[in-house]
């Protein structure tokens, strides 16, 4: 029965290995240092359109990889860093920018995190009010008189 399996096990693993040869990033070399920290400082404010939270500089995803070798390009090309961002956002739009400016089309972008905290301590002070008044409405008149006598006594006590 192992027989029959090895082949199989054989073919996963060199399709597993193939994957992680395909997967390799190609560097991408600068003579000239300044273009490579410019192209540094380019990828970590550009966005994966992918993986949404990451940078560039940070995602493995197939379209960074892309998103990298057209920046390369472009500053081989010797645009200028506001040039190249100007074309990407023209061409992915204001997402592609990992801090987007704030406008009219982006404006939940920024103020949405905040609108949501918001609304979660309005509901929740509203909540425990609302529970404070309910256990206050369900003390009967007996009961808030001896309440009342209770507090009397201990704020009297020594």
């Amino acid at each position: 029965m192992l027989r029959y399996h090895l082949p199989a096990c054989i073919v996963t693993i060199a399709l597993c290995a193939m994957t992680v040869v395909w997967a390799d990033d190609q560097p991408f070399e600068f003579a000239d240092p300044k273009l490579d920290a410019r192209f540094d400082r380019l990828i970590e404010e550009l966005r994966c359109l992918v993986c949404q939270n990451q940078s560039l500089a940070d995602s493995n995803a197939e379209l960074a990889q892309d998103l990298r070798g057209e920046v390369f390009r472009l500053l081989h090309e010797g645009n200028a860093d506001d040039d190249i961002l100007d074309y990407l956002v023209e061409r992915y739009g204001d997402f592609v920018l990992y801090r987007p400016p704030l406008k009219s089309t982006t404006w939940l972008l920024w103020l949405g995190p905040a609108a949501m905290v918001l609304i979660g301590a309005v509901f929740i002070l509203r909540l425990t009010k609302t529970k404070s008044e309910r256990r206050a409405e369900s003390l009967s008149e007996e009961e808030r008189a001896a309440l009342e006598r209770l507090s009397d006594q201990h704020d009297h006590k020594p």
